[in-house]
């Protein structure tokens, strides 16, 4: 299935819900992303669709009959999670997006936006939960400029693995330490050195990555398709997969990470469906002259075309101080994610590739999304050299890696002439230390 540009991508549609039409906002009539939250006044979970500046509590659209979707899909809009309506397919999430962006539209009649109106909720009034139960997740390692910086880093002599251009490169992270945004991130414990025992790292580390969750699973010895692969993906999320660089280096060898990165993985509340993403899809990454023979599975001329996505992502850096100040996060990354040398649908088919079964609500992540220049890596690995070149904040402070009471903030926004900009919202954690006293 081709997801094509509809009327639910028209610039000029504007909501009668006034904050989805101000230009700063993530979340348009364009947009409708999918959520978990729970209200002050009620703490069920339940799914939400973002509109502008409020929720909408879908439980209540279908009490009141405010849309028509088949029973499949009302079922699972009033599940508490996501993996339900994950699994219902394009065509139906595509049916979804348009009940929805009629609803919310200026032209719905005055009897349906008040009656609309009882099934909003300010953001500012609930508390986002996880979006779905993450049962598998896996951490790819698809940018090439990460893959090179880091490199040169541990291996100066050979940067670049010999496979990378061959394969999306990826390692089984832990399903059980993904949280949504806004929970602390603990510095954790672990060996860093023969001789270390278990201590705090002192090398605490954000990694700036784009999520997917899986949509239709797959059978047990299924193969998808390169050009069929896009409809196993329902949408798109933040992720900052934190890592613990001198636990990492001491454990890495031989079977890579383990208790540097399983301590914690936060991601965005707001999944951006691939409707929404429709418009922001871009010819696939060049590889370059020296770039090696695809393997036929991994490469098709629709997935030329239209292989990238268009997301401009940024990262902040708020201490401790500068919060006392009253100094917002200062920028230290810029990178966008139509610069990864590998697409999510070439993940997502190379991880089928020998039949593992993929389920709705499993969580792919792109690995580090970092940029040609070294001012956009996407973590502070490559950013300051293994912190020998701290970046300094307009405290004065300097960071070669996270310290306690640090707040890390990534955002995205998807822009195309045209079109009405979309964003994902915010992933967002601060550092806290561990207590000794949690050890039992």
């Amino acid at each position: 299935m081709t997801i094509l540009i509809d009327e639910t991508h028209d610039a000029t549609a504007l909501s009668w819900v006034e904050s989805a039409n101000l230009e700063t906002s993530d979340f348009p009539l364009q947009n409708l992303p999918f959520g978990i939250f729970a209200s002050d006044t009620d703490s069920s979970p339940r799914v939400g669709v973002r509109i502008g500046a409020f929720v909408l509590d879908m439980r209540s659209v279908l009490a009141a009959g405010l849309i028509v979707v088949d029973p499949v899909v009302a079922r699972a809009l009033q599940s508490d999670t996501l993996n339900a309506l994950m699994s219902t397919g394009q065509q139906s999430s595509g049916n979804l997006r348009r009940e929805l962006f009629n609803l919310l539209h200026m032209r719905t009649g005055m009897s349906s936006q008040h009656a609309t109106t009882v099934c909003l909720i300010p953001a500012s009034e609930v508390t986002m939960l996880l979006p779905a139960n993450v049962g598998d997740f896996t951490d790819f390692f698809t940018s090439i400029h990460h893959a090179q910086r880091s490199g040169q880093l541990a291996r100066p002599d050979s940067p670049l693995h010999p496979n990378f251009k061959n394969i999306p490169i990826a390692y089984h992270g832990r399903s059980s330490s993904v949280t949504v945004s806004g929970v602390p991130c603990s510095r954790p414990y672990g060996q860093t050195g023969p001789d270390s025992g278990y201590r705090l790292t002192e090398k605490l580390d954000f990694e700036l990555e784009v999520g997917f969750f899986v949509g239709t699973g797959t059978k047990a010895a299924e193969r998808v398709a390169l050009d069929s692969a896009d409809t196993h993906i329902f949408g798109f999320c933040l992720v900052n997969d934190w890592s613990a660089r001198d636990i990492q280096r001491w454990e890495a060898a031989p079977l890579g990470p383990f208790l540097a990165k399983s301590f914690m993985t936060s991601v965005s509340p707001w999944v951006v469906t691939s409707e929404a993403l429709a418009p922001f899809r871009l010819p696939a990454n060049a590889r370059g002259d020296d770039a090696p023979t695809l393997a036929a599975e991994l490469t098709s001329a629709k997935h030329t075309a239209s292989a990238a996505i268009n997301i401009s992502l940024q990262v902040t850096l708020q201490t401790a101080q500068m919060r006392a100040q009253g100094i917002s996060g200062e920028s230290v990354a810029r990178p966008n994610f139509k610069d990864q040398y590998w697409s999510a649908a070439q993940m997502l088919t190379h991880h089928s590739s020998n039949g593992c079964r993929l389920r709705p609500g499993d969580l792919l992540s792109s690995g580090t999304v970092s940029g040609p220049d070294r001012a956009d890596s996407g973590c502070l690995l490559e950013r300051t050299v293994d912190g020998r070149e701290p970046v300094t904040l307009p405290t004065r402070e300097q960071r070669g890696y996270l310290e306690d009471g640090d707040i890390v903030s990534m955002s995205g926004r998807c822009m195309r002439r045209g079109f009405r900009t979309i964003g994902f919202g915010e992933c967002q954690a601060r550092v806290v230390s561990a207590s000794s006293s949690s050890q039992a």
